[in-house]
């Protein structure tokens, strides 16, 4: 493998934005809405791992390892993860870790296809709600932690991705560090650190919540024919709700740590939360999909 540059060329932007525009031009009308939204999603995805590798230098990283990166990681920091690494730089995960992401695995798994024998099927939301959250418990808890355990016993650098989202004592704390770690290096380093050089943090901050935000309604929202500038909403939300936290007034009241920073943070987080997977998400994308798998 050649290195790779860390500069933005249209050979290495345009084959990310070409691939979701592809879905959306190239999807018969016919295909089912559950469908179309995990398609957009895996194109965002595949086209954001093409990105994250074409820009980085990984001078005397294995081919193997190039393509580990590519299909058997769901991180997107590839610049730890291509890097050869130091004695000791890697803690190889406890029996306690591996236990705990089996655990979640299994049971996230589980959990997904009995929920239709537990919640009537007249509960709609509440059946698409319990399963979204089996959902999130079996992929991005459970499967991508077991990744993350197995890779890092192999000596490369894959940290957990979720890293106990509900411990968070504030939004910086858990947008930052905890919740989905994969999209914020992703945002970090190709929209948040190059706008906060040109225009400041603070719009810097705005515009990436706006941008998630659009992106969100992009794969939740158009599939599901409704529910528009609901994920937007909630996004636009952290925003201020962040700021607000960080300012002097915010401290003041004790935000940003302890009781208090994990009360704010979780209202700002849960309060809005309905915006965010609406309605028709909920009965056109997610119940349609679990009666697909069997799930309901």
């Amino acid at each position: 493998m050649t290195e790779r540059r860390e500069t933005w060329t249209i050979s290495t932007t345009a084959p990310a934005a070409a691939l979701p525009a592809g879905v959306l031009l190239l999807v018969p009308p016919k295909c089912p809405r559950w469908a179309l939204m995990w398609l957009l999603a895996l194109a965002f995805y595949v086209s954001s791992k093409w990105l994250t590798w074409r820009t980085t230098r990984a001078q005397g990283a294995p081919w193997w390892r190039h393509l580990a990166y590519l299909f058997a990681w769901p991180g997107m920091d590839a610049r730890s993860f291509l890097a050869r690494p130091w004695p000791g730089h890697i803690a190889a995960p406890t029996r306690r870790e591996w236990c705990w992401a089996c655990a979640k695995f299994l049971v996230g798994g589980a959990a997904f296809f009995a929920v239709g024998a537990v919640v009537p099927a007249a509960w709609e939301l509440t059946l698409g709600w319990a399963g979204m959250i089996a959902l999130l418990t079996f992929l991005h808890f459970g499967l991508f932690d077991v990744l993350s355990c197995a890779w890092r016993s192999a000596g490369i650098d894959a940290p957990s991705l979720m890293r106990c989202p509900v411990a968070a004592e504030s939004l910086a704390e858990f947008w930052g560090k905890r919740w989905n770690r994969a999209f914020r290096d992703l945002t970090h380093r190709f929209l948040f650190g190059p706008l906060a050089g040109r225009f400041g943090p603070r719009r810097a901050l705005v515009a990436g919540f706006l941008f998630s935000g659009l992106l969100h309604d992009l794969v939740i929202s158009l599939p599901a024919g409704g529910g528009y500038g609901g994920p937007t909403l909630f996004f636009a939300l952290q925003a201020p709700a962040m700021l607000f936290e960080r300012s002097s007034a915010g401290r003041a009241i004790g935000l940003g740590s302890g009781r208090r920073g994990w009360l704010f943070t979780m209202l700002v987080l849960t309060l809005p939360l309905f915006a965010l997977f609406h309605p028709p998400f909920v009965r056109q994308i997610v119940l349609p999909f679990m009666r697909a798998v069997g799930a309901a």
